[in-house]
């Protein structure tokens, strides 16, 4: 199964969301900085594994950067309670306070951390970091967010998130910075308003499972890998469908959040970050479309024992997802007609 779960699994899992519903429903920065901390030490168990060498270092590696991300916040916290009558100080207080929030989610220009610990972890693991990890520091950060240099920090993830995934061969690695190409359009819908950052988190989220969901059934973890198995054309046509909705190509669901951002920037006339975001789009999609095309064209040899069998049930809901990417913008532009 995906999850694999032992009691002490489930019960580091139940902690981690009880952590970070402590941190979004607290009414004080000590409160939320008491969460985080919860919500590391609940992680940390789920990453490590004894008989993974790679997967203890980068237990290791999360623990150093998580740390040094809540020092940087504590210190930003009580900075801020000494100088609260001192409004000189706010622009500062409120850019450390960002920052170390961009550092709890592996926001470029603080993401090092990121693309490395992600290639040491099981896909669950993967799945997890990159949307639920993300929750807490997201809503801390919108809760005292300096505009000027949010929309600095936008632009710069895009970039690094479209960039630096160009020359990756390992899957998870350029998942990775997948996740931090979408966190700049993330950034932009919370400094839009809440519900948009919801809508585009939960959008985002069902992307992320299916592909860690569809590597783990596969047990892939680099590109060599899809074009070496004799994996179904039906199912390599899914991870098409699904991967290009994740790029946000207008025909399918991934579009739509994306579409609504763009429209609100163009409103703002922030016509500058927008194109920037649409650039950068086009090599997120350019670098999926590399992997599908040696998947699909590629004419390799095809060793028989290498003939992946997948259940019939995982089969059924993977269709039925990639038919909701495919059809979803049909059935959301219905819902607002």
């Amino acid at each position: 199964m995906f999850f694999n779960i032992n009691s002490n699994k489930m019960f580091f899992i139940f902690i981690l969301i009880f952590s970070t519903l402590i941190s979004i429903s607290s009414n004080s920065w000590m409160g939320c900085w008491i969460g985080l901390e919860i919500n590391l030490m609940s992680f940390i168990p789920l990453i490590s594994n004894s008989s993974n060498l790679l997967s203890s270092e980068a237990s290791l590696k999360y623990f150093l950067t998580q740390s040094i991300a809540s020092i940087n916040f504590l210190f930003s916290i009580l900075l801020k309670l000494i100088l609260l009558k001192n409004f000189e100080m706010n622009n500062l207080i409120s850019i450390l306070i960002n920052s170390s929030m961009m550092m709890k989610m592996g926001s470029a220009p603080f993401h090092f951390w990121f693309p490395n610990i992600i290639e040491g972890m099981s896909w669950l693991n993967c799945f997890i970091l990159m949307t639920w990890q993300k929750i807490t520091p997201m809503i801390l950060l919108s809760y005292y967010l300096n505009k000027n240099f949010l929309m600095l920090i936008m632009m710069i993830n895009t970039i690094i998130g479209a960039i630096g995934g160009i020359n990756q061969t390992s899957l998870r690695k350029l998942m990775s910075f997948s996740s931090i190409n979408n966190l700049g359009w993330m950034m932009s819908s919370i400094m839009i308003s809440e519900n948009l950052w919801m809508l585009y988190f939960c959008m985002y989220s069902f992307f992320i499972s299916i592909m860690c969901f569809l590597f783990y059934i596969l047990n892939i973890y680099f590109i060599n890998q899809l074009f070496m198995f004799n994996i179904n054309f039906l199912l390599k046509f899914m991870i098409l469908i699904n991967f290009l909705s994740l790029g946000g190509l207008p025909p399918f669901l991934g579009f739509f959040p994306k579409w609504t951002i763009i429209n609100f920037m163009i409103l703002n006339k922030l016509y500058f970050i927008s194109f920037i975001f649409i650039m950068m789009s086009l090599i997120t999609l350019f670098y999926y479309m590399r992997i599908i095309y040696s998947c699909i064209l590629f004419n390799y040899l095809k060793l028989k024992w290498l003939k992946i069998q997948i259940k019939n049930n995982y089969f059924m809901l993977i269709l039925f997802i990639s038919l909701i990417s495919s059809m979803g913008m049909i059935l959301s532009t219905l819902f607002f007609l």
